[in-house]
C-alpha cells in the first residue's frame, strides 16, 4: 500500500472517529482558516500514530500479521518469499512454531496438519527406522506439499524416512452420479469427490 492510499484509509478512520481537534482550543480560534488547516493537518497525523499503532499490534500475532511476516520468518530462520500468498507463509510459520523442541510423531502430527487443515495421523514403523504421515481429515494432496516437506526434512531426524499417505474417493461413493454429472468433473475432482 503506497503512500497516497494509506493517507486515505487514515482520512477515513479519522472521519469515522470525528476527530474534531478545533474544539479543544478557544473560542478565538474558531473560524480562523489558518487554525482549521493546522488542526485538520494534526488530526490526520493522529490517525496514521492510532493506524501505525493498530497496524503493528497486529503483526505480533501469526494469523493477523501481513508485512510483519517476514519478520516471524527471520526469526524462525525461514525463506521469506514475498510472492507467496499470507496463508502459504503463515502455514509455514506456524508449522515452523509447532515444530520447535524435541521431534516425536505427536510433534509431526501437529506440523502435517497445519498443512493439511485436517487430520493427520503418523505412525512409526521402527524397524525399518520411518515413519508415515497419513492424511486422513482431507482427500487428495495437500496445496503445500512443498513447504510441509521443507519443514519435516528440518524437524525430523536426519536417520529417518519418512512417506506420504493420500486419502481418495471410494469408487463406492461415486454410484450415487449419473454419468453426466461425473463427465462434468475433471479426473482429478473426481479423486477428491465428497
Amino acid at each position: 500500500m503506497g503512500y497516497p492510499e494509506q493517507i486515505d484509509v487514515f482520512k477515513d478512520k479519522l472521519n469515522k472517529k470525528a476527530n474534531d481537534l478545533m474544539r479543544y482550543l478557544p473560542e478565538y480560534y474558531q473560524g480562523v482558516l489558518e487554525m482549521e488547516q493546522l488542526q485538520e493537518s494534526n488530526a490526520i497525523e493522529c490517525g496514521q500514530l492510532a493506524y501505525s499503532i493498530e497496524d503493528s499490534a497486529l503483526q505480533t500475532n501469526v494469523e493477523s500479521a501481513t508485512w510483519g511476516l517476514a519478520r516471524w520468518e527471520n526469526i524462525l530462520a525461514l525463506s521469506s518469499d514475498s510472492t507467496k500468498s499470507y496463508a502459504t507463509r503463515r502455514e509455514m510459520i506456524k508449522a515452523k512454531l509447532r515444530g520447535s523442541g524435541t521431534t516425536t510423531p505427536e510433534m509431526i502430527r501437529r506440523t502435517a496438519s497445519a498443512f493439511s487443515g485436517g487430520d493427520v495421523q503418523v505412525t512409526e514403523v521402527p524397524g525399518e527406522y520411518s515413519f508415515e504421515v497419513r492424511f486422513i481429515g482431507t482427500l487428495g494432496i495437500p496445496t503445500n506439499m512443498a513447504g510441509l516437506i521443507q519443514i519435516i526434512e528440518e524437524i525430523k531426524p536426519a536417520h529417518l524416512e519418512y512417506k506420504f499417505v493420500y486419502s481418495y474417493t471410494w469408487w463406492a461413493s461415486l454410484k450415487p452420479l449419473t454419468w453426466n454429472g461425473a463427465h462434468d468433473k475433471t479426473w482429478n475432482e473426481l479423486r477428491v469427490y465428497e
